[in-house]
């Protein structure tokens, strides 16, 4: 699976005592690609891995004013220096088990942003859509256990939130 198959999008909070006058953000990742491993008819380890260069903004919320297009230029790149993306340029997910849930599957793994790897919980909601899977997940990450610094502005009296949304969907043809 890849981009074509779905969203991958990140949602930021603001913080700090000058939170109201910050957006929070809706950010896509246009290119990412998950690969799953089968044993018969049910996964058994899967694998994402993100690019992020393709890393783009869609919209802020809040804030004074509107967040126009320098601006999302300017979250972008300072969001890669953050990253540290020229010297780790890709997030990793991979999984070292696959449980069914009720409704879909718990991948339990180690999640790579940063040169750091930590365990990782990801519920992977399914959908029998006939000749078609929807898959979808939530989950949260928190930057601070990567070593990545929230940007601030304001010596910070305005920063990014420190937790990270992230949300997954996708609609897959089923194999034929």
């Amino acid at each position: 699976m890849d981009a074509s198959d779905g969203q991958l999008i990140l949602r930021t909070g603001v913080a700090g005592r000058a939170a109201r006058l910050g957006h929070r953000l809706t950010i896509t990742m246009t290119r990412w690609q998950a690969v799953v491993n089968w044993a018969g008819a049910e996964p058994v380890a899967a694998e994402l891995a993100v690019e992020l260069e393709s890393f783009e903004v869609l919209r802020g919320e809040g804030g004074v004013k509107g967040l126009s297009g320098t601006e999302k230029v300017l979250v972008r790149s300072n969001a890669l220096r953050s990253l540290n993306a020229s010297r780790f340029p890709y997030v990793r997910f991979t999984s070292e088990a696959v449980v069914r849930t009720g409704d879909g599957y718990r991948l339990t793994g180690v999640l790579h942003i940063r040169g750091r790897a930590r365990d990782h919980v990801i519920d992977l909601h399914t959908e029998d859509l006939g000749d078609s899977w929807r898959i979808s997940a939530e989950s949260t990450v928190r930057q601070s256990d990567y070593g990545v610094k929230p940007y601030s502005l304001v010596m910070g009296a305005m920063q990014v939130a420190d937790v990270v949304s992230v949300s997954f969907t996708a609609v897959r043809a089923k194999d034929v």
